[in-house]
């Protein structure tokens, strides 16, 4: 189910069917919901982290169904021809990873599944009208940042899923720099540009969007007051948390909670 940090040099095209919780691809931090589809490009790291709440009588978590294939699987030659400008293009923005949703993820999802019940050429061709359709779409939300460059050896997937399993277990507590350079095996100094070299951003903004994603399950979820909340998840000060949450979402906490329960009245 992508749970861990990792990376592979195929493209991969995935869509969420059930469960919910925070996304990490590239250095883009997010809440994920079922009908999600993304599209990851060739050795783009990525992670999906699940709430863990079973969500019907089988205890069934989660599941997705994901398509993989390599840049080229079609021959070096497929991409330079003319008719297929607009493919290669959505195939170099993958590299930031793009996010699908809506009618338009509705719209991608059925065709995946045409796909997965497809056989022999017919796979092929199914995946082609997929990719072809994300590539008509203008409302395409890029992930990664443009700057974002992903220089990961395979060597550092343990360490960096070390970091993501404690941060994402201690959130909700002060981390000090001492407990996660610790838990990386390095000295503090070290770690910051470690960190940063890694995932293109300061560890203490990894946090801070950790903290802002939860806050923002906990205001769709409409179960506590906003200031219950802002402690909930992790912040000591109200202050803070409201301008956090306004520079990470572009929204004020009420605004978020409102247009979201708007939309699913």
């Amino acid at each position: 189910m992508n749970n861990r940090w990792h990376f592979h040099p195929e493209v991969e095209l995935i869509q969420l069917h059930k469960g919910s919780g925070m996304q990490f691809v590239g250095d883009s931090i997010r809440r994920f919901s079922p009908g999600d589809i993304v599209l990851i490009g060739s050795n783009l790291p990525h992670f999906w982290r699940y709430d863990h709440t079973p969500l019907d009588d089988d205890n069934t978590v989660a599941y997705s169904t994901a398509i993989h294939f390599a840049v080229n699987f079609w021959g070096d030659c497929f991409l330079n021809i003319p008719e297929n400008k607009q493919l290669k293009e959505l195939l170099n923005d993958a590299k930031r990873g793009i996010l699908i949703s809506g009618a338009t993820g509705r719209k991608i999802g059925k065709l995946m599944q045409k796909a997965d019940q497809a056989m022999g050429v017919q796979r092929v061709i199914a995946l082609l009208k997929c990719l072809v359709a994300i590539a008509n779409e203008s409302q395409l939300i890029m992930l990664s940042s443009m700057g974002f460059q992903a220089d990961i050896a395979e060597t550092e997937n343990e360490r960096l899923n070390a970091i993501y399993e404690y941060t994402l277990s201690h959130f909700k507590q002060k981390i000090t720099l001492e407990e996660i350079a610790d838990i990386a095996g390095l000295i503090p100094n070290s770690f910051c540009r470690y960190f940063k070299d890694m995932t293109g951003k300061t560890f203490s903004r990894f946090v801070t969007e950790i903290r802002v994603g939860y806050a923002c399950k906990l205001l769709v979820d409409n179960k506590m007051s906003i200031k219950q909340l802002c402690y909930e998840s992790g912040f000591s000060n109200f202050n803070s948390f409201h301008k956090s949450f306004k520079q990470i979402v572009d929204k004020t906490p009420q605004t978020y909670q409102k247009e979201y329960l708007k939309i699913n009245a």
